[in-house]
């Protein structure tokens, strides 16, 4: 088993203050001085790491005036702890799945009640869908709120009066066939 080690607190030198020296850390790692604080109290600031690196972590402390240890970790230790953190995050994702399905179910719900709220509409296919490919070809050039213009219906009306005349003669003709003998000779 390979070991890793974490940088834990130990103390302060004989010239640091500790208000300096959280300060001074939390500005040099960028990190909240919350978390700087909790290393105070024994919380761990890095993450395990080789030993290596832990103890260039402890030497970046010492230049702040902290004094440091490094305490080992098997990496059987952090097999427990990974799983209890994938534990904990099975269980936010199974609570964030939960609260969507809840969520998609009220919506549904609401969307069930405007359904019912809303009038009833017949929905027929109309004609104009079923000839949609062909709405290209008839285009129209002039504006459908053109006022109608006004013709001449002079022509219109000597067409019907002669129709009706011819109409009247042919009636006359089946009914006195002896009228029109003369047309025949």
């Amino acid at each position: 088993m390979s070991e890793n080690y974490r940088v834990m607190f130990a103390g302060l030198a004989n010239d640091t203050q500790s208000s300096d020296a959280q300060t001074k850390l939390a500005t040099k790692l960028n990190a909240s001085p919350n978390k700087v604080a909790a290393f105070f109290e024994n919380k761990p600031l890095f993450a395990a790491c080789s030993k290596d690196k832990a103890l260039k972590q402890a030497k970046l402390l010492a230049s702040f005036g902290i004094k440091s240890k490094l305490q080992p970790i098997n990496t059987g230790t952090s097999a427990n702890i990974s799983d209890d953190a994938a534990l904990q995050r099975d269980e936010r994702i199974f609570n964030a799945l939960d609260y969507i399905t809840s969520s998609l179910i009220r919506i549904e719900e609401k969307l069930d009640d405007l359904e019912q709220r809303l009038p009833a509409v017949d929905e027929q296919p109309s004609v104009a869908d079923e000839g949609d490919w062909q709405n290209d070809d008839l285009l129209l050039d002039e504006e459908l709120n053109t006022p109608i213009k006004k013709h001449n219906n002079a022509l219109l009306y000597s067409l019907i009066a002669m129709v009706i005349l011819l109409l009247i003669v042919l009636g006359l003709s089946f009914a006195f066939p002896d009228l029109f003998a003369f047309l025949d000779s």
